[in-house]
Order: C-alpha cells, then sequence, then structure tokens
C-alpha cells in the first residue's frame, strides 16, 4: 500500500497519534508493502515501526514546592490571597457533612425515625449544632438511646466509605 497506511494502522496499533509513529528509513520499503494490520504489526515488533516516547511535563519541582508546603514553608503573608476566612477550608460544609452522614446511619440503624430525621436535619441545615458531640446530646435527650460504641462503629463505618 502506502506509507500514509501503514503510519495510520501503525498509529491505530500504538494508540498514539500519526505525528508519534516512525518507521526507520531501511524499513520504508517494507512499511510500503505492508498490506494488513498484521504486517504493520511484524514490523512493529521487529522494531522498523515505533512510537516516540510521550512527553510530560517534569513534576519534580513542583512535588518539592508541595512538600516545602506541607512542612509549613511558603505560607508567609505575601504569598496570601484572600481573607481568613476565605482561607479556612469550608468548616461549614465538613462539619454539616459529617453531622448528616451520622443521621443517615442512625436512620439506617433504626435508631431514629423519618420524623425525627427531618426534624435534626433541618436543625443541622440552620447550623443549630455546634459539633456532631452535640447533635449526639440533643438526640439523647430527645429519648434516642445510642451507646458510645455504636457512635464509634458510625464513625469507623463512615470513615472507610468515604476515603
Amino acid at each position: 500500500m502506502t506509507i500514509r497506511f501503514a503510519k495510520r494502522a501503525a498509529a491505530q496499533i500504538l494508540g498514539r497519534g500519526r505525528n508519534a509513529v516512525r518507521i526507520l528509513p531501511g524499513s520504508v520499503s517494507d512499511a510500503e508493502k505492508a498490506l494488513t494490520k498484521d504486517d504493520i504489526r511484524r514490523l512493529i515488533e521487529k522494531g522498523s515501526i515505533y512510537a516516540i516516547k510521550e512527553k510530560h511535563n517534569a513534576s519534580s519541582r513542583s512535588k518539592l514546592l508541595k512538600d516545602a508546603r506541607e512542612s509549613g514553608r511558603r505560607r508567609g503573608i505575601g504569598r496570601r490571597r484572600g481573607t481568613d476566612k476565605a482561607r479556612m477550608g469550608r468548616l461549614w460544609e465538613k462539619k454539616v457533612r459529617s453531622q448528616r452522614r451520622l443521621l443517615k446511619e442512625l436512620k439506617l440503624m433504626k435508631k431514629i425515625d423519618t420524623v425525627t430525621f427531618n426534624q435534626f436535619y433541618r436543625h443541622v441545615k440552620g447550623n443549630q449544632y455546634a459539633t456532631k458531640s452535640s447533635m449526639l446530646l440533643q438526640l439523647r435527650e430527645h429519648g434516642v438511646s445510642i451507646t458510645d460504641d455504636e457512635v464509634r462503629a458510625i464513625n469507623d463505618k463512615v470513615s472507610k466509605e468515604y476515603k
């Protein structure tokens, strides 16, 4: 056939673009004679046709910078953009999601009924509980019997699911 066919077929086989496919100068005539993809596969195995390596951005510098930031460097005043509250990292979302997960698990365990679930879910949405433990205290005052071991089991289960 033609070199165009050989390059196109090789690109498909190698899973790369046509511009990444190279044919050795001494094997051009073999590539022109290739009629099927099997012929092209044989030339690839022989090493006459190959694909150049993919280019990757070097990430060693960024890894070093990331490690430095994790150890507390490069966090000074001059680096900061945004207010302290903007930089907090969505504390409210984290708190609300953990409280909602706890309610969901309690409902699945049949510790609370739908009415109680909906009531406390709305309270969570309204930011009524500062922490998960304060919500548990309110649940216990409401008449729900939950042991500390059950709470630990729920926390372990949830931490496995969401990590």
